[in-house]
């Protein structure tokens, strides 16, 4: 997947079907004809909230992360629920998100801010027909329900029979303000997460992408702008992992627990919460890379090559280049190289750019290792053409 984005991914957009989410958008204009109700107004922000407890707690903290346990019944009215957001099923949605965590914040992640722009990664690759079909194998959990995947193949069905019914029940005006109004500020508000909570707000945990905790965020989604606790422990429930870090949603299940309609809530551990326990290899390896990319490795080179050429150290690295190119690139990484920043330098360069973390030591040995080796690939270069 990464390289079908080597180009603008925003070619990949196929116009003509931006042309209901468009519409969807333009209906909204309608109140100018229909007038606004203050029942309509009321109908709206309580669709919004009903509907965005459906996508954060049902969407994502049980169909993308599994983090608490239901029955079939309360799992289906779930995703019906959220179905009736017009953001697709459950199980298209789950499938888009777990490759989201999968791959976050690199070329591979379906919408990075980092890699795309913030347009595309609010709501342009929804339009891409390369994310119309996720992976169905890191669902299979959820296709063996058959009434999971019959919904899922509904797309927008529920949306439109929520629609229709609010026209039904209060005319126009509650077709566009109750409905059409509440669903355009519900797609942003869901969008928000995946833009705006990965370049702003802050960030407490090393994570190995931006994900960022914003407060504000977290209260038109109630709670998903916990975001950066989000990717530091994707299976906990409970996103607010302070007192103070108010999760509307999760507070919700926490009082459907009680009444025995879902159980297994997870929250994270004290040590979690604390940020002491070691970052996995991949982290390690992903900001290890970030680190070692913040030199600039031609420039490192270039001053290795001037030191060498007063010397025989290239003349005789020329001479090893019948070797094949991985064995000299090793040689050369293993030598040791002039003006390649210290662990000290690396690790003062670490703490301006990352939060703080346990695991430090191993992600600067681990910079310090890739920078030798890309060092050794540039010097390289030069010794296989003078050979």
């Amino acid at each position: 997947m990464a390289s079908d984005h080597a180009h603008a991914p925003q070619d990949d957009i196929v116009y003509p079907t931006t042309i209901p989410f468009v519409l969807v958008h333009l209906a909204c204009f309608g109140a100018i004809w229909t007038g606004v109700t203050l029942q309509a107004l009321w109908v709206a922000v309580v669709l919004y909230f009903i509907r965005m407890w459906a996508i954060t707690a049902g969407y994502h903290r049980y169909f993308s992360h599994r983090s608490y346990k239901t029955n079939r019944v309360m799992q289906f009215f779930i995703a019906f629920l959220g179905q009736t957001s017009a953001q697709r099923g459950a199980i298209w949605w789950a499938a888009v998100h777990r490759h989201h965590h999968l791959h976050s914040d690199t070329p591979e992640d379906v919408h990075s801010p980092r890699h795309f722009g913030f347009w595309y990664s609010h709501f342009g690759w929804i339009f891409n027909p390369k994310n119309w079909e996720p992976d169905p194998g890191t669902v299979r959990d959820l296709t063996q329900y058959r009434e999971l995947v019959i919904l899922n193949k509904t797309n927008y069905t529920p949306a439109i029979l929520l629609g229709f019914g609010m026209w039904l029940w209060g005319g126009w005006p509650m077709l566009v303000v109750g409905f059409f109004w509440s669903t355009v500020a519900l797609y942003h508000g869901t969008f928000s997460i995946n833009s705006l909570s990965h370049e702003w707000g802050s960030q407490r945990y090393l994570t190995g992408d931006d994900s960022r905790n914003n407060f504000f965020l977290a209260l038109i989604t109630l709670g998903e702008g916990w975001h950066n606790n989000h990717h530091h422990y994707q299976s906990s429930t409970r996103q607010g992992f302070r007192w103070w870090e108010i999760d509307i949603s999760y507070y919700i299940l926490k009082v459907m627990s009680w009444f025995g309609l879902v159980w297994d809530l997870r929250s994270p551990p004290d040590e979690v919460i604390r940020g002491v326990n070691p970052i996995g290899r991949k982290v390690i390896d992903k900001v290890a890379t970030e680190l070692a990319g913040s030199f600039s490795v031609e420039t490192i080179a270039a001053r290795v090559r001037e030191s060498w050429a007063e010397s025989h150290t290239l003349e005789d690295l020329s001479d090893r280049a019948k070797r094949t190119r991985d064995q000299l690139e090793t040689r050369i990484a293993e030598m040791s190289l002039p003006h390649l920043p210290t662990i000290p330098e690396l690790r003062d360069k670490a703490e301006e750019m990352f939060q703080e973390s346990p695991s430090v030591d191993e992600i600067v040995s681990r910079a310090h290792e890739l920078l030798a080796y890309m060092v050794a690939a540039h010097v390289c270069d030069t010794a296989l053409a003078a050979a």
